[in-house]
């Protein structure tokens, strides 16, 4: 099927539809008139089954599909309402996350995060072999993670291919004595938290810096962090 010229075009990348693709979709698609083509550029499998569903509910009409060798271009035209953009934009803003913890046996936690149950052990555990990641252990995790899946978001919406990914981080405290009870002076905070991102692509390296530059510029967990602790990362892309 030939799809006609569209009116606008967005890139989702490797956003699936319950991740922020289809505010990325609505806020496109709302300069449009109804009639008009968006075109939606991604790169998730499961836009396939979702984009239709989610077409018949706010009574957009779903053209159809066409795949290319880094993407699949899927052409939505424009209904007559899906409801105010800036409404999703400011509900999206005000969101709050929740999770609920519980006490577990010994010294850990039980944590309930929507449908995923976690365990958590202690505050600042330092032994080589634990039964469950410390406080620590998932700070570090929430840097990494959202450091390492940022730069895959942001890489797949500029066409950028990323063959491999592995981040190292490290984390120090300025006194884990004091969180101990063995010693009455310093902080239990963290002082530093360094890291390796290295990073494999047949990309130009400079497109890879600024997308690392673009991650961590837009990463809540680094930018939360950065204000009180001493963070030194460095990106390096693998030849």
């Amino acid at each position: 099927m030939v799809f006609q010229k569209p009116d606008g075009m967005c890139d989702g990348g490797d956003l699936d539809c319950g991740s922020g693709l289809l505010l990325i979709i609505k806020k496109s698609m709302d300069p449009l008139e109804p009639g008009q083509l968006l075109e939606v550029r991604s790169r998730e499998r499961t836009v396939a089954d979702d984009l239709p569903a989610w077409c018949r509910m706010v009574e957009h009409e779903f053209l159809g599909s066409e795949k290319h060798e880094q993407h699949t271009s899927y052409y939505v035209r424009k209904g007559g309402s899906s409801g105010s953009v800036e409404e999703d934009l400011e509900a999206a803003r005000g969101y709050q996350w929740s999770v609920r913890v519980r006490e577990g046996q010994g010294l850990s936690a039980k944590v309930f995060s929507r449908n995923h149950t976690l365990t958590a052990g202690q505050p600042a555990e330092f032994s080589p072999k634990v039964d469950a990641p410390s406080a620590i252990d998932y700070l570090l995790t929430s840097l990494g993670s959202c450091l390492v899946v940022g730069f895959k978001a942001h890489a797949s919406k500029r066409q950028i291919v990323i063959d491999e990914m592995e981040f190292t981080i490290k984390g120090k405290l300025e006194n884990i004595l004091y969180h101990m009870e063995l010693e009455d002076h310093g902080s239990p905070k963290v002082e530093e938290i360094t890291g390796v991102f290295y990073v494999t692509s047949p990309n130009d390296e400079s497109d890879l810096e600024d997308v690392w530059r673009t991650t961590i510029e837009r990463s809540p967990i680094y930018q939360t962090l950065l204000p009180s602790v001493s963070i030194n990362l460095k990106f390096q892309v693998v030849l």
